[in-house]
């Protein structure tokens, strides 16, 4: 089976990465203009319902079958990898069947009383069938991921976002005749296919490259799996945790708010307003970078896992190294231009700059944001997934403290939910530090943390001058692209002046490889 640097099958998610993420803003603008407003928010209504039901099918096992089996094939212990993918299988189509038995049970209750539409029922029904196939889903990715080969998931990723964008304009045109909650279920059929095409096609990748017989022996292999599953799930329950902490937040964030901002005496319609603007505007541009960091994280912890059943404490540094300085670099240039360029950027995105003043209190917070992913995917690959969950935990509560203490002040308002937010970013981003160096030692070099000054302090410099010249010249939006192209490319040259990266690291992409010898 081919497998990649850390680097190569970083570089491989981030392109797919990339790819998924611009298919899918087309595939939203299709659906918007196709179902309307009424069709995109039964969609809408259903979607979080499901993501839910599929982090409980999977309980964080992704994870933990990436670091077991790359840890196995460390020592090339095929049995163990054998194992660990028939106790995973199992584990999972036992959860799935469950689930979308509750799914399809509980589905009418769902939609009449929590989501107070009866109409999302039909949706919530017709997706169910898609838990058992991204529950098959994400053992493969798990075990390709654990392989170091992130090839077959990113190729799958793109084919189902190819075959969703095909089939959703027939289906919703299709079913749109007999009622919008039709049309909202023939978007859900659109991505069941989807996401069905794309695990025929990693089966048929699993087949053609594996060296494993499952079915031989399979019970016998099941029987012996105890050690294999207490080992996995050593590392599943906490990730799960993780996620249902991360998932908790967010249902019980826009409750705070509002409830705390009733108390600071602003009206209900003025605080929906605000929220949308800070979750719906600045949020979604905070995060843009988080892809690249999510790619890293996802090539990390089987590097770091095998790094670890190898013994090579030098290696794993480098490692957490390498990702939080690529993670950083790819942080930085965001932070400069969302900080620099708030109002341009929501004028032109959004049609007013109102929520400017979000971006640029929170936008230098966020780039510890930016690093805190691998940081807890290192913990992850370590057998620290219990430390990880704590401190997710932690955040969460001290998001929870700041955000009611501040919001219900007249004189923080919605900023005290920023400010909330960006609390909990750098009180996990800590604690992860800290956990890594009370573990194995590990703290950013001094002399690394001056270049990441450095880097970021020379490109504020110069997209202050550019943002000079463009108010001089009372820019318009191909003067802004223009600009910030620029600004690009002195960051690019800056990066390489200041070694983030690095030719021995160039030399590990395929399209640079002969350039640099």
């Amino acid at each position: 089976m081919t497998k990649q640097t850390f680097l190569q099958g970083a570089l491989i998610l981030i392109v797919a990465g990339m790819i998924t993420r611009f298919m899918g803003f087309i595939n939203r603008i299709v659906v918007a203009r196709l179902m309307g407003e009424e069709g995109i928010g039964l969609y809408m209504m259903a979607l979080p319902t499901l993501f839910l039901v599929m982090t409980l099918t999977q309980l964080g096992l992704p994870v933990a079958i990436s670091k077991r089996v790359a840890e196995a094939d460390a020592v090339n212990d095929q049995a163990k990898i054998k194992k660990i993918l028939i106790v995973s299988i199992m584990v999972t189509m036992f959860t799935s069947i469950l689930f979308t038995i509750l799914l399809a049970i509980g589905a009418p209750y769902l939609a009449s009383f929590l989501l107070t539409d009866s109409r999302a029922m039909l949706p919530l029904i017709v997706i169910s069938p898609i838990i058992p196939i991204t529950a098959v889903a994400a053992v493969l990715r798990g075990y390709f991921q654990g392989k170091q080969n992130m090839k077959p998931q990113s190729y799958a990723q793109v084919i189902e976002q190819i075959v969703r964008i095909t089939c959703v304009a027939f289906f919703v045109n299709l079913l749109m005749p007999y009622g919008v909650e039709y049309a909202a279920a023939g978007a859900m059929i659109s991505v069941i296919i989807g996401e069905f095409i794309s695990l025929l096609y990693m089966i048929h990748t699993f087949k053609k490259k594996k060296t494993l017989k499952l079915r031989n022996r399979f019970f016998a292999s099941l029987k012996s799996g105890q050690d294999v599953a207490k080992e996995l799930f050593s590392i599943a329950i906490p990730s799960l945790g993780s996620r249902m902490i991360g998932s908790i937040s967010n249902f019980l964030d826009p409750i705070l708010v509002v409830q705390s901002l009733a108390i600071a005496g602003i009206s209900s319609s003025l605080a929906t307003r605000q929220y949308g603007e800070l979750t719906g505007y600045v949020m979604p541009l905070l995060y843009l970078p988080t892809f690249i960091t999510h790619s890293l994280s996802i090539a990390l912890v089987p590097s770091i896992a095998e790094a670890e059943a190898n013994k090579n404490r030098k290696m794993i540094h480098y490692r957490i190294h390498q990702s939080i300085r690529i993670s950083f670099a790819s942080g930085a240039i965001s932070t400069v231009v969302l900080s620099l360029f708030s109002v341009q950027l929501l004028t032109y995105m959004y049609g007013n700059g109102d929520a400017s003043h979000y971006l640029i209190l929170m936008a230098p917070f966020f780039l510890l944001l930016y690093i805190q992913s691998p940081l807890q995917a290192t913990l992850q690959a370590l057998d620290l997934a219990k430390p990880a969950m704590w401190n997710s935990l932690i955040g969460m509560g001290l998001k929870s403290a700041v955000l009611i203490a501040l919001a219900s002040n007249p004189n923080f308002g919605m900023i005290g939910a920023a400010i909330a937010i960006c609390a909990s970013v750098v009180a996990v981003t800590l604690l992860h530090l800290a956990v890594l160096h009370k573990v194995i030692g590990y703290s950013i070099p001094l002399l690394d943390a001056c270049k990441m000054a450095v880097l970021l302090c020379l490109s504020f410099a110069g997209g202050s001058y550019l943002k000079h010249i463009y108010e001089e010249m009372e820019g318009n939006l191909l003067l802004f692209i223009g600009l910030l192209l620029l600004l690009l490319i002195i960051y690019i040259f800056l990066l390489f002046v200041l070694k983030f990266i690095t030719k021995e690291e160039l030399k590990q992409i395929p399209l640079f490889q002969k350039l640099l010898q």
